[in-house]
Parts: C-alpha cells; sequence; structure tokens
C-alpha cells in the first residue's frame, strides 16, 4: 500500500506542476521516476515516453500507467494514472468555474504569456536531453533529419511518421548485423 500511495503522490506532483502537457513534464518524470525513486532506468523512461506518444491518449497518463504497471501492476497503473490526472481535473474545474470572470484580466493574460514561455523552454530541454539519448549514430541523426524535414514541409500524420520511424530504425538494424556477417 505504501508503494502504490508514493505512486500516487509521485505522479500527483507530476500532474500538478507540468504545465505545457507531456514534453514539458519529460524533466519532472526523470527526476521523480529515474532519480528519486529508481523506478524506470533513463532508457526505460525513454521506451515508455516513446510509446506513450504513440498511443492514443494524453502523453502523461500513458507514461504514469506504464510506469505504474510496471512496479505494482494492474493497482501501479491505477495508482500513477489517478495521480497525475488528480491535480487537472481540481485546477480545470477551479478555472471553468472562475475563467469568464477573469479572462480578460490583463494580469490573467500577462501570467498565461508567462507560462507559455516557461513551457517552451522546458519543452526546449526536453528535446535536448531525448536528443543526446537518441541520437547515437549517423543512421539516427538521418532518421531524425527525415521527420523533421517530413514534418515541416508536409501533412503527414504523426502516427506515419513514428512508424515509419520504427520501420527504419529495425531495417537499418537488420542490415547492420546481415552486414556484419
Amino acid at each position: 500500500m505504501k508503494e502504490l500511495l508514493q505512486l500516487y503522490c509521485a505522479f500527483f506532483r507530476i500532474g500538478l506542476f507540468t504545465f505545457g502537457g507531456g514534453y514539458a513534464m519529460l524533466p519532472m518524470l526523470q527526476k521523480e521516476v529515474v532519480e528519486k525513486h529508481g523506478w524506470a532506468t533513463e532508457e526505460e523512461l525513454m521506451d515508455y515516453y516513446a510509446i506513450g506518444q504513440c498511443t492514443p491518449g494524453v502523453i502523461a497518463v500513458n507514461t504514469g500507467t506504464f510506469i505504474g504497471s510496471k512496479n505494482r501492476g494492474t493497482a501501479g497503473a491505477a495508482a500513477a494514472t489517478l495521480g497525475v490526472i488528480t491535480p487537472s481535473l481540481i485546477i480545470i474545474t477551479l478555472i471553468a468555474a472562475f475563467f469568464t470572470n477573469f479572462k480578460s484580466n490583463e494580469i490573467v493574460a500577462h501570467a498565461f504569456a508567462g507560462i507559455r514561455v516557461a513551457v517552451t523552454v522546458l519543452v526546449g530541454t526536453s528535446v535536448w536531453k531525448i536528443g543526446k539519448k537518441s541520437l547515437l549514430d549517423l543512421p539516427t541523426c538521418l532518421i531524425a533529419a527525415a521527420v523533421l524535414a517530413l514534418n515541416l514541409l508536409t501533412d503527414l500524420s504523426p502516427v506515419i511518421l513514428v512508424v515509419a520511424s520504427a520501420a527504419a530504425g529495425i531495417f537499418l538494424k537488420w542490415k547492420e548485423g546481415r552486414d556484419a556477417k
């Protein structure tokens, strides 16, 4: 029961202090999940995060569910999932109740502008950290460059880009193994 409460509380903090969605939560995930509790290695976290992006739903919820499940099964998945969504439910309920009264307030508008800037930096930091661990060699750099170009220059679905990247990674590793023989 203690471990379930720890999962809930850790993901509650992540949900409470993560502004800007799943990308902005990566630094907190690394600190809580990898460094503080040791619930996953850095590589496992990146895998869960990648799967969380590829599956339907919110990245934070998906990642929390995977980590909770890995550590405490179904009960852990439920604890982590409830932990990460509880702050949003509370905050959205309060905002919905009072937003119409404050949406034209200049201070509120400036606060949201400041939050957007901070989220941009958090997302950039996450991209940098993921990039350092993911761009390992020339093939992975080429896949990344191709995905970036296709994402910027076409209207291809992110799902197609992720599936194509997975296929390219599988093919390149297969070819590398075949060439080594």
